[in-house]
């Protein structure tokens, strides 16, 4: 949802005005329906109903906007894995690297809905920018950690071990950053039920407690 612009000043009528996280969150609509290598400072202005020079009152071009951009999906992706509150008031140390495992990824979901168009810039970039290359290593870095967490998990026996930790991590982020293609929050799916869902998929798989024991291949 776009920020309503903040009120012009007495005395500077006919233009919005804007702060510069009003801003950001325009710029981004823009770089997710035109690209970001795709979007120029002048069509910028132009959405914004600004000038160039107003632009720049705020930040020093384009690259800024999309660094603030992508560092707030990144910030809020890496305090899901520094929480040291759980759903009941655990501290992560004191949970299994099972559990914290499932707290990620539910807690990942939320972010996701609530950061949803800075998460899909994020997930959209190719690295043909210092900025972005910038951005991949740390998408690199949060898969890592999510990896070793991962293999934490497998190896106290809370999930599959069979699988390579790796894998495992890449596949369930991967169903996780595919809801930047379809979800959308004014439908009626609530971020909870959507987060709740997805983690009892992930983890538990879609056999039923009332099914019938799946037959051996």
């Amino acid at each position: 949802m776009t920020r309503t612009p903040v009120q012009n000043p007495a005395g500077r009528q006919g233009r919005p005005a804007y702060d510069r996280d009003s801003l950001l969150e325009i710029a981004v609509v823009v770089f997710n329906e035109r690209g970001y290598d795709g979007t120029g400072m002048e069509e910028l202005a132009r959405r914004l109903g600004l000038s160039k020079s107003s632009i720049y009152h705020h930040v020093s071009g384009k690259e800024e906007l999309l660094e603030l951009a992508v560092n707030r999906a990144l910030d809020a992706l890496f305090a899901v894995l520094d929480e040291d509150g759980g759903a009941h008031g655990e501290r992560a140390g004191d949970l299994t690297a099972t559990a914290r495992m499932k707290r990620v990824v539910h807690r990942s979901v939320e972010v996701l809905a609530a950061e949803l168009p800075y998460v899909t810039l994020l997930l959209r970039l190719h690295g043909n920018s210092l900025v972005e290359q910038r951005a991949l290593a740390r998408r690199r870095e949060f898969d890592h950690r999510v990896a070793e967490l991962m293999t934490r998990a497998a190896a106290e026996g809370g999930i599959r071990a069979d699988i390579d930790p790796h894998l495992a991590s890449r596949l369930l982020f991967g169903t996780v950053n595919s809801l930047v293609e379809w979800y959308r929050p004014d439908r009626g799916l609530t971020a909870q039920t959507l987060a709740d869902a997805l983690t009892t998929i992930l983890f538990d798989g879609l056999h039923g407690p009332n099914s019938p024991a799946p037959h051996a291949s």
